[in-house]
This record gives C-alpha cells, structure tokens and sequence, in this order.
C-alpha cells in the first residue's frame, strides 16, 4: 500500500492551498477550456465537505445562485485550479455540513471563528 502512495506522489505532485475546511467561505479560481481559448473563473461558496486523501482528495462548494443551490467538487490535484483563497472561516462543528441544504435565508449563515489574540510582551 505505501508503494502506491509513494507512486502517486511522484507522478501527480499535489500544489501546496492554503488550509481550509468544513464551513470556511472559499473563492475557487479554476481555468475553463471553450475551444482553443481559456479563461479563469471563480466559484465562491462554503465548503461542505473535504473527503479523501493525498491526491485523490476532494472538496464540495455550495453556494445560492438564483435563489437555487448550487454545489460544485472539486479534486484537489487538479491541474485546472489556479487559485484557492479563502474569505472567511467559518464557526462549525461538523466536518460534514450537508444539513446547510435545507436551510434558506439568515438561518443558514454561519458564524466566523474569531482569531486568537495574540499577546505582545511590553
């Protein structure tokens, strides 16, 4: 088994994101082919879910467009991401939010995880 994660490390490298998890508003850059042109666009939306592991490792973005829900996965290894910033993070104690799906309005915000303080020696 540790043959073919050390394999899958040597031939898909994964790019170094900045940490994120369940709950944290993200801003999702990825590159869309049309034809012989490409252009970058952002998805931003929380993060529901991050399963897997090393290259094989996902992530879920839902967000409301239009009044609708609109999740999007996103593997972590994939060579059409160009940007992950996240905007937010978020207050939550699952690693799995799926219950963000039957709420609507001010009843699905999230809280914001307040920094640490740190204290300077004077």
């Amino acid at each position: 088994m540790n043959f073919i994660k050390e394999l899958e490390k040597r031939l898909n490298p994964v790019k170094e994101w900045p940490t994120f998890g369940a709950g944290d508003s993200v801003t999702v850059s990825y590159k869309i082919v049309e034809g012989n042109k490409e252009r970058i666009q952002e998805f931003a939306g929380v993060v529901i879910q991050r399963r897997g592991s090393g290259a094989t490792e996902n992530f879920t973005v839902r967000k409301i467009s239009g009044g609708i829900g609109v999740e999007r996965i996103f593997p972590i290894a994939s060579p059409f991401i160009d940007a992950i910033a996240v905007t937010k993070r978020g207050k939550v104690r699952r690693a799995r939010i799926f219950y963000l799906r039957s709420l609507t309005g001010k009843a699905s915000r999230i809280q914001e995880r307040k920094r640490p303080v740190v204290q300077t020696a004077n």
